[in-house]
Formats: structure tokens, C-alpha cells, sequence
């Protein structure tokens, strides 16, 4: 068992990753407003925080529930996840509780950033005093962002 470990890391190393603009061709079409190259690093820099304070919800279901309670934060989804009709509902559930949400390119980078060997969807960044300037500037970028019609 512990042989395995180090050749799937060194699988997971050898697996090329994609540039930002190799990720753009995967994308649904109803991934808008999408981070751009530097705010998408600013959210994967800011998840990678949140979730060493444990302050991420992760998931479809988990998200949807706290949204339906009332918690703030930042959501960001992945654009390329298929098919579109698991979580085309949660920008619109967003919008009508002015929680600002961003696409990003990747659920794998998603994931990763969160910790997780699983990519995943959509996580929610809780707002927290050990990281709250990162936070609160990608909060001001991602509510900056023009919201789709």
C-alpha cells in the first residue's frame, strides 16, 4: 500500500496540466460572469485559506442548504462541469439573495484548491478575521463583475 502512494503522485505529476486558455474550450455556455486568469488565482489562493480554517461548504447539496439558511459568502462554480442541469440553479438562488458568484474554468482545479482529490462544482468561501483581506478582495472582484442578463 505504501508503494502505491508515490507512483500515483508521480502519475498525478506527469498528467500535463491545462493553461487557462486550454480550460476556456471546456466551458459551458452558461458560464458567465467568469474570473478572469488573475482573480481565478486570487479564489484558489483564497479557498486554499478557507479551507485550512475549515470555512468552505462543498458541494451541490451542501451549498443549496446554506444558501436556503441565509449564510453569506462568496460561490464559485466550475464551468465545465456536465451536464449543466445539476447547478444551474444556484446562480439564480445568488442572485436573489445578493451573494456575489463567479465561474472558474476547472472543477478539478476546484477541487484541488479545496483540499480534495475529487473535483468538485461549486464551493462557498465563508468570510473569516484569518484571511479576511484576501477575502474581501476577491469579494470586491467578483461583485464587480458584470452579472449575466
Amino acid at each position: 500500500m505504501a508503494r502505491e502512494k508515490p507512483e500515483a503522485a508521480a502519475d498525478a505529476e506527469a498528467t500535463p496540466e491545462r493553461s487557462y486558455r486550454e480550460q476556456l474550450d471546456f466551458l459551458n455556455p452558461i458560464a458567465q460572469p467568469l474570473a478572469s486568469r488573475k482573480l481565478t488565482r486570487k479564489l484558489y489562493k483564497c479557498i486554499r485559506k478557507a479551507a485550512k480554517h475549515k470555512q468552505l461548504r462543498r458541494g451541490v447539496k451542501e451549498v443549496q442548504k446554506f444558501i436556503n439558511k441565509g449564510e453569506k459568502g462568496i460561490t464559485v462554480l466550475a464551468g465545465d462541469t456536465l451536464p449543466i442541469d445539476v447547478y444551474c440553479h444556484i446562480p439564480i438562488m445568488c442572485e436573489d439573495r445578493s451573494l456575489p458568484y463567479a465561474y472558474v474554468p476547472s472543477k478539478s482545479d476546484l477541487g484541488a484548491a479545496a483540499g480534495s482529490k475529487r473535483p468538485t462544482c461549486v464551493i462557498m468561501i465563508k468570510p473569516h478575521e484569518d484571511y479576511q483581506e484576501t477575502y474581501d478582495e476577491c469579494l470586491e472582484e467578483v461583485s464587480s463583475l458584470p452579472l449575466p442578463l
